[in-house]
Parts: C-alpha cells; structure tokens; sequence
C-alpha cells in the first residue's frame, strides 16, 4: 500500500493552507471533567505540528454516542478547553459541524492557529448505512476548508466506513498522519513480524465481543490468557458452576469450539483458577477467594484471585510478544483491581514486545498509576486493533491507499 503521510504533506508546505484533521479524541468524562486525557495527548503531536508549520488547522472527532442530533452532554467543549491547554494557545470550538459557526470560526483561522468543528455525530450522516448520504456530509467538510487536505489521524475509528473517516478520504488529497501509522506499523508486529513465544491475554466482560479475534489468534497464538467477565463463559462451558457471574449462555458452544480448536492446535488456553467472589456489584461488596471451579450460587466473581494472578504473571514470563486487551476485572472498583494490576505489572516486568490494546486497558494503566512507558505501545484504539487482528479490512485505512489521487 502506497500512502502519503504527515511529512509529506509538510514537504509540500501548508503555510496559510488549510488542513482537516480527524482525530480520535473520544476522551472519557465525569460530568465536564475529562478523567483520561491520553488520547488528547496521543493526537497532539500531528496537530502541533501542522500548526507550527503554518497550516490553518480544523480539527473534526466525535465524542460518545449521540443519537445523530445536538447533545449537549457529548460536547467537545472539554476537549477544546484541553487540547488549548496542552497546544499553549486558544482553540475556539464551533457551535456546530458544518453550519454558520462552523463557518465562520474556520474562515476566521490565522495561520498556525487550531479550531475544534463539534461533535461530527451530531450529524446523523456521519454513520448513515446511506453512501450518497455520507459523501453528502464530507462534501460539507470539504466545503469549509477550500484548497485543504485531510489527515487521517483518528486510529480508533478506521474501522468504520464514516463520513469523517472514509468519505472525506475520497473527496481531499488524503494523507496518514503519524498516529494512524504508528499504530499500523505495531500492529505488523502482532501479524507480520512475530517474535515468539506470543501471548494474548483477553479480558473485559464479553465473549461475543471478542469471537472473530479469538477465532482468528488461535491460528496465531502460542498462549492465550482468558480474565475478565468473559472467563466465566469458558469456566461454564467447562462445565464448572459461575455462580452469579457474568454469563453469556448463547455463547457456550461457541467458547467449547474454541476450547476445542485450541488443544487440536496445541495452543495453551489458560483460564483463571481462583476469583474474587463477591455478594454484589459494588465498590464495597462482601467478597472472598474461592477455586473458580466452586463459585457459591449466590456470588459473582468481580476479579481473577491472586493463585491466577501469579499464574497468569508466570506464563508472561517468557514471551516475546504479548498483547493485552481487556482488564481482568472491575478496576474501576479498587477491591477489585488487582487482577488487572497484575497483568499490567507483569508487561512492565517483561522483556517482551509489549502491546496495550486500547479501550479499557490502556485506561486501566493510567487509572493505576503505572509508566505508561513501561509498555512497548499503548494502542488509542481498542476495537479497531481487534478488528485488524481478526483479519478485517479497516476502511479508514483501506482508502489511504488512493493518497494522491483525489
């Protein structure tokens, strides 16, 4: 694939030219305080530095799941406000996508300067199935930057077929900014360039989110660790007892395929073998270890125990490559996140390459306090690396390939 990127852009000079930008800052938020700035962070570095070359910088990102109208609690007024604070100068926030604010904030853009377009779900053509209806939308957006270019900078969202995403890749010289190929070229790694032993650990709370990338590793994979919510569907389809565990019953039969599959494969399948079982799903809750093969009917396990934190440390001793994806338990409860902690600790202990597959875990490692540097690569977007290891085309980054030929 032949893509132009960031600096080739740069080479051709973007003094008083306008550059549209899409990044992923889907930041999350308690009320209008941002607890987890690290994907602002991560696409600073291509903003910052179109902007210190000259361009006129319009930024476009979604925020959570608006129903494709005006929502003022999925505002990117938090972002504006930090992304100001980490550039060093104001970063005006249009009222809307594509109307009257929006163009007048981008007409009224100095050379080197930043603006932040709202919400682009706020426009329910942004995810439209409808193609005239999202060629119609990116059309919008590259009316509002005449003689501009697009870089593709939001990694957690090359994976959807958007207005924003893979339209507007279609209708600007399109180029990869460096966040998107950073992410690329590690994920190469994780397919292309394997070091061995490689061993992925999954967590989070569903299996069914997680089929086609297990399927997929364990054609892959020397080692597959299973926490989270989801271990209680394997532990069930083993036939043990989860008590009130999470379950997802219309899946055993596919997690006793996987089963299956992975000792015909001769790939080690490692579950945990003791849980925090605990009364209720509180920060709070009564909670004991127990094997996890005898959960009590009135419990939940909410954390893998400390005999499968020592395990799971134990079969990431001596790998190559690890990545994880998915915490081992409710880390957002501190009674319940030393499973996770664990994990995290065992990756930063490693020698391996070693990578944190976004979403919930790269928030995990920053909720915990831990060097985000003690890890090879912590990735911004979860579902689309999950995606790329499943083996699917990501769109977002499919339409890179016509750099050039707009």
């Amino acid at each position: 694939m032949t893509v132009k990127n960031l600096d080739d852009l740069l080479s051709e000079g973007v003094q008083d030219r306008y550059v549209l930008v899409r990044s992923d800052l889907n930041v999350p938020l308690d009320g209008d305080t941002i607890t987890d700035d690290g994907r602002v962070r991560a696409a600073l570095p291509t903003i910052a530095k179109l902007a210190e070359a000259g361009a006129k910088v319009v930024v476009t990102a979604h925020l959570g799941r608006p129903k494709g109208e005006p929502d003022a609690k999925f505002s990117l007024a938090p972002v504006a406000k930090r992304l100001a604070e980490l550039l060093g100068f104001e970063v005006p926030l249009a009222g809307d996508l594509v109307g009257e604010s929006a163009k007048s904030t981008v007409a009224g853009l100095a050379a080197g300067k930043v603006a932040l377009l709202e919400n682009v779900r706020f426009d329910a053509r942004e995810t439209s199935k409808d193609a005239d209806e999202r060629a119609a939308l990116a059309g919008e957006l590259a009316a509002l930057v005449p003689g501009g270019a697009f870089v593709s900078d939001g990694f957690g969202v090359v994976h959807r077929k958007q207005a924003s995403v893979y339209d507007i890749a279609r209708v600007l010289p399109v180029y990869a900014g460096g966040l998107v190929l950073a992410e690329l070229d590690v994920l190469k790694k994780l397919t292309d360039e394997l070091a061995r032993p490689y061993v992925v650990v999954l967590g989070g709370a569903k299996v069914s989110d997680k089929l086609g990338v297990i399927a997929n590793l364990l054609t892959k994979v020397d080692r597959l660790l299973i926490g989270g919510g989801m271990a209680y569907t394997f532990l069930k389809a083993q036939g043990h007892e989860v008590g009130q565990s999470l379950l997802q019953a219309d899946q055993l039969d596919q997690v006793r395929g996987f089963l299956a599959e992975a000792e015909k494969r001769g790939v080690e399948l490692v579950l945990p073998v003791d849980v925090l079982a605990a009364t209720g799903f509180a920060p709070d809750a009564e909670h004991e270890v127990v094997d996890a093969t005898a959960i009590p009917a009135d419990r939940q396990g909410l954390d893998i125990g400390p005999k499968s934190r020592e395990l799971f440390a134990g079969k990431l001793a001596d790998a190559a490559t690890v990545f994880w994806n998915g915490p081992m338990g409710v880390f957002e409860f501190e009674a319940f996140a030393g499973g996770t902690r664990a994990v995290a600790e065992a990756l930063v202990a490693s020698d391996a390459f070693t990578v944190v597959g976004g979403g919930d875990s790269a928030a995990a490692v920053r909720q915990l306090g831990l060097p985000e540097d003690g890890f090879s690569h912590i990735s911004t977007g979860g579902g689309a690396s999950l995606e790329y290891l499943e083996g699917k085309e990501l769109p977002g980054v499919s339409v890179l390939d016509n750099a050039g030929e707009n």
